[in-house]
């Protein structure tokens, strides 16, 4: 009967132990960051959306003799179109947009869907173009 002698290849329990912490180390610093940084870009494109809305109605306003547009539909069905995508009363990447419209003034809001989760800060823009956190 043949015995092996020499030492054998493998990992031991220890090393892989050691392996799994420094993961589970990394992942715990890692992941926070990238929640933050999808935070970071809801809030942003938050911000763009609104702004897109606003300068449209802005556009539109000036082409209108003063008049803003009375519903989004007047934005997106004009020819050529303002805004060339529905935004208000949708979710945009973690952001509920709502939009209000007369012929003297608008307001565009974009409220997070989970503070803290899915966005930071609610967003209102009004006539004028002026952004509020």
């Amino acid at each position: 009967m043949k015995t092996l002698r020499g030492k054998s290849s493998g990992f031991t329990l220890v090393e892989i132990m050691i392996v799994v912490a420094i993961i589970a180390l990394l992942a715990a610093i890692a992941i926070p960051n990238l929640l933050r940084a999808k935070m970071s870009s809801n809030d942003a494109l938050a911000k763009a959306t609104i702004r897109a809305i606003s300068t449209a109605a802005e556009s539109y306003g000036t082409a209108n003799n003063g008049n803003y547009p009375t519903s989004e539909t007047a934005l997106t069905g004009a020819s050529p179109a303002y805004l060339n995508k529905s935004y208000c009363g949708s979710t945009q990447s973690g952001y509920d947009i709502a939009c209000t419209f007369s012929t003297s003034a608008y307001t565009v809001t974009a409220t997070p869907v989970t503070v803290g989760t899915s966005g930071t800060t609610t967003y209102t823009v009004t006539t004028g173009g002026v952004l509020t956190p």
